[in-house]
């Protein structure tokens, strides 16, 4: 922090923002991008840091409220809430009237920027964009940028060619009349050519942009050592790998040519939508063109991803069984019970890693929604407790995310209500039907209700996207309070993960993820849909109070288990199946009222 303001004052700024994203604006990004963590030692996947001459703040939102306070001195950096207060409010205290305010053009979106300085005006600050990056000035031993092996993603698993791909997304932009798209989202990439990397953790992403053109012709830029033997010639010839370095050369030439060019402002940082406006270039400033079409899965990931869940149920099982058996000796641990479940997935052979950091929140730790499980903040599974657990997986065919809240020894009445409350909004969500057009914000309230007629929330998503062996959080639809403008459509993954949390005591959340899917309704007068479930996992019926739930929600229930059992039994052929299966067999027995 002092190395940084020393370079700030240098460089005549009042003030420094380090976001948690990178030049991609992604979630998970490569070591030598974490640039927030090691300032500060923040580790969540939301936030940003401001750095004045005498004062410094980080905002996060409410997901990260208790771990900001672990992870981050408070005599260094104040807190404060990412929504509630907003960041001219605390620049307009912490900075000196007419400062100066620095900021990477490639790390904000152009969107942001433009948010931004218009509220800093008004408060008398400017904003100043930074050829260099301050941050990366002082951190002496910052990595060197990833080299992960870039694969080819079989038709098998993708479904579509890329040829047939770059043909449909390019017919869309000439019917709107648009001559190229500047991709900077790398699962956008990867999706449109069907590549697979591992630049980042937990999500098989080669990092790169692109320019997708009219006719179909793409820029790929790329460092060619990244890509295996035989991607090129899988690339083909309407796909010219160039250098990273070349891409603003690349922008500068769509300028000259005239081209009116598509960027998505929520998405494309600053500095590329600076680079197109000075070189004379039309920016229509218009979504992905790939994120729709990437979010509505063909028949083939769809046949993935329910076979993924398979298997991935089947390690699931055999994990709850381990733990059933386990956590009764007082001796199990958060991290002894992730490296269990990770042990038990790596066993198949379509297993590439997880999809996310495993949440193994036991106790008052599982109140923390993006808990991480450190050597100091390890605990074990309390008698009497519960045991929060949130973990996925990435397979060649898809990519998996679930939660179950577990009761280690008795649960007490209020966890029982609680656990019930969530459970009644998931099965809600699960059974909704609505009208093509219905957005995921329309169904938010469904989630929530049980828990509202009892003046209570969860102050997260109901649901997000997810992708086919690609980024566990993928939109562009998502189930959220936040308002949302994206339709629900047929072969769209999300998940349904309402939650409850009591701080300092225990976390409660039951996700699966469901599928989107059409319904052929006799009675019907317009186009309706609904959801099909993917997951398959038992959700623990210790925990549930039948006198607070309706005949159908049991029936819901009780058909669920039904799936679960019918599916995963014959998976649990081999060494310890045969308990797995007869613990199963308990797990799923029907509920009778």
């Amino acid at each position: 922090l002092a190395a940084l303001r020393g370079v700030l004052a240098r460089a005549d700024l009042d003030g420094f923002i380090v976001p948690r994203g990178d030049e991609h604006q992604g979630e998970y990004v490569a070591t030598r991008a974490q640039r927030l963590a090691w300032l500060t030692g923040f580790t969540g996947s939301a936030g940003h840091a401001v750095v004045g001459r005498q004062r410094a703040a980080i905002f996060v939102d409410g997901r990260y409220t208790l771990q900001v306070q672990a992870e981050v001195p408070g005599d260094l950096y104040e807190y404060r809430h990412l929504v509630d207060d907003p960041l001219a409010d605390w620049a307009a205290e912490a900075l000196p009237q007419g400062g100066r305010l620095g900021y990477d053009p490639w790390l904000h979106t152009a969107g942001w920027v433009e948010r931004a300085r218009q509220q800093l005006e008004r408060i008398g600050l400017s904003l100043v964009p930074c050829p260099d990056n301050p941050v990366d000035r002082v951190w002496s031993g910052q990595p060197p940028a990833p080299l992960a092996p870039v694969v080819v993603q079989d038709i098998a698993f993708a479904g579509d060619s890329a040829a047939d791909k770059r043909a449909r997304i390019a017919g869309d932009l000439t019917r709107n009349g648009i001559g190229a798209a500047v991709l900077t989202q790398p699962d956008s990439i990867a999706w449109l050519l069907n590549l697979r990397g591992a630049d980042v953790p937990c999500t098989p992403l080669p990092l790169s942009f692109a320019i997708l053109k009219d006719d179909g012709q793409v820029d790929l830029f790329i460092d060619r050592r990244k890509l295996a033997p035989g991607v090129e010639s899988h690339l083909g010839n309407h796909v010219a790998v160039r250098a990273p370095d070349e891409l603003g050369a690349a922008l500068d030439g769509l300028g000259r040519e005239g081209r009116k060019v598509m960027a998505d402002p929520a998405s494309t940082s600053a500095w590329i939508f600076d680079r197109l406006h000075m070189a004379g270039a039309k920016v229509e400033r218009d979504p992905d063109p790939c994120a729709l079409p990437k979010a509505c899965k063909n028949a083939a990931e769809l046949a993935g991803a329910r076979a993924a869940h398979v298997r991935d149920g089947a390690a699931l099982v055999r994990f709850l069984h381990w733990l059933s058996q386990e956590a009764p000796s007082g001796t199990v641990t958060e991290t002894m019970a992730a490296d269990r479940l990770l042990a038990f997935r790596r066993v198949n052979e379509r297993f590439r890693g997880l999809s996310f950091d495993t949440i193994s929140g036991a106790g008052p730790n599982g109140a923390i929604v993006h808990y991480r499980v450190s050597e100091e903040t390890d605990r074990l599974l309390e008698p009497d407790s519960l045991f929060l657990l949130d973990s996925g997986a990435q397979y060649r065919d898809g990519t998996t995310d679930v939660t179950r809240t577990i009761a280690i020894g008795t649960p007490t009445p209020e966890m029982r209500e609680r656990f019930t409350l969530v459970l009644k909004g998931h099965i809600a969500v699960s059974t909704a039907r609505f009208p093509r057009g219905t957005t995921g914000s329309q169904l938010d309230t469904l989630a929530r209700m049980p828990l509202w007629a009892l003046g209570l929330d969860y102050d997260h998503g109901t649901g997000h996207g997810v992708g086919s062996y690609l980024s566990v959080h993928e939109g562009p639809q998502r189930i959220s309070k936040v308002p949302n403008s994206v339709a629900l459509q047929p072969g769209m993954i999300l998940s349904n993960e309402p939650g409850y949390y009591k701080p300092g005591a225990y976390g409660i959340r039951i996700e699966n993820l469901i599928v989107v899917q059409p319904l052929d309704l006799p009675m019907a007068e317009r186009p309706m849909l609904g959801f099909e479930v993917l997951t398959l996992a038992p959700i623990d019926r210790h925990l549930v109070e039948p006198a607070l739930m309706t005949g159908e929600e049991i029936a819901w229930l009780n058909a669920y288990h039904a799936q679960v059992r019918e599916a995963l039994e014959p998976q649990l052929a081999g060494e310890g199946g045969a308990a797995a299966a007869q613990w199963l067999r308990q797990a799923t027995a029907p509920i009778i009222v």
